[in-house]
């Protein structure tokens, strides 16, 4: 039987002990991983594995022996609790050992919690579960965790005290980063806010977040697009010290303008429009972003458009001149631009 996304919150934190088996798959093995963790430790406690009330086995076991998975299943320890049974990797070879698990499982047998990559509508493993009334399949997709997972990753690191501008950045953010590296971003806030009653700021998610490449450019990026033509040449030669070169920041240039046409052409207005960018942007990020929107018209972010792909062109060419100061006087009309009303 399926088990939808929604559905999975709930019987992944408490887990109905009258389920014989799950499957687990999914073509990013993090988020299958982390699913299948998140089940186990539900399900047996911390002190399953000493206890001896948690099995574990490849699914390539299965081929060799059928029986392997309802043996341990129905095998019990000198300690009392509920019990599960791993199998990793399980694969169109596990299915016979499977089928006969399922089949012969009875009240009191050990959950059988088998975890697969990506698995084709034509699947045997995926049918057998499907079609199955009491066993549970979950399909884990590539979809950022929604905000209800979220809560929950933030309860898990005893992150409850934050504002609802902080909680919109990390949705944010949860979009933009692998799972793993968001777990580990919300572990990293966590440590930086012990001790600290004073709720989570949308500052220091931004300071606390995995910074881009990018980012080295953005500096650059918001003085342009601010007006700020006199921090435009120091900044430059700090990049170009870095070995940043400048068909880099036109191309940056170009991306920056390009958001802020989506900000600008937007009949909703920049406000509601941002909310829509994918990928989201958040934090000083963001609202820098839409306080530039408010000084740039659709007709000159048009105009600063066509002169980045004309600069753009001129650098790729085989010109003469000196790429850094095509870019460095781009980045002057387009200040200049910045400063007209």
């Amino acid at each position: 039987m399926k088990l939808s996304p929604r559905d999975a919150v709930g019987f992944l934190s408490k887990p109905d002990p009258k389920v014989p088996a799950i499957l687990i798959y999914g073509a990013d093995a993090m988020r299958v991983a982390e699913r299948r963790a998140k089940l186990v430790a539900a399900h047996v406690g911390p002190q399953a594995e000493s206890e001896m009330r948690l099995t574990r086995m490849p699914g390539s076991d299965l081929r060799k022996d059928p029986a392997a998975a309802l043996d341990a299943a129905r095998a019990q320890g000198f300690f009392p609790g509920p019990r599960a049974v791993v199998i990793d990797e399980a694969n169109e070879h596990a299915f016979d050992a499977l089928k006969t698990a399922l089949e012969d499982w009875a009240e009191g047998d050990a959950m059988i919690v088998a975890t697969a990559g990506a698995l084709k509508k034509t699947s045997k493993l995926r049918k057998l579960f499907e079609a199955d009334r009491r066993a549970l399949v979950l399909a884990v997709y590539d979809d950022p965790p929604g905000r209800a997972e979220i809560e929950q990753m933030l309860t898990a690191e005893g992150l409850t005290n934050l504002s609802q501008d902080a909680m919109r950045d990390l949705g944010a953010l949860a979009m933009t980063l692998e799972p793993g590296d968001f777990r580990q971003t919300l572990t990293r806030i966590a440590l930086y806010k012990i001790g600290d009653d004073t709720p989570l700021s949308p500052d220091e998610i931004a300071m606390l977040a995995p910074q881009s490449a990018e980012a080295e450019i953005d500096d650059i990026l918001n003085a342009m697009a601010e007006g700020r033509m006199g921090d435009l040449a120091p900044i430059l030669g700090r990049l170009a010290a870095q070995g940043v070169q400048p068909v880099a920041v036109c191309i940056g240039a170009a991306r920056h303008f390009k958001l802020l046409h989506a900000l600008v052409s937007d009949p909703r207005g920049p406000q509601q429009a941002i909310g829509a960018l994918r990928p989201p942007v958040f934090g000083q990020r963001r609202d820098r972003l839409l306080r530039q929107a408010q000084n740039w018209s659709l007709p000159r972010v048009e105009d600063a458009l066509r002169d980045l792909t004309a600069t753009d062109l001129a650098l790729r060419s085989s010109t003469r001149a000196p790429t850094r100061a095509l870019a460095e006087r781009a980045l002057i009309r387009l200040s200049r631009m910045a400063g007209r009303r």
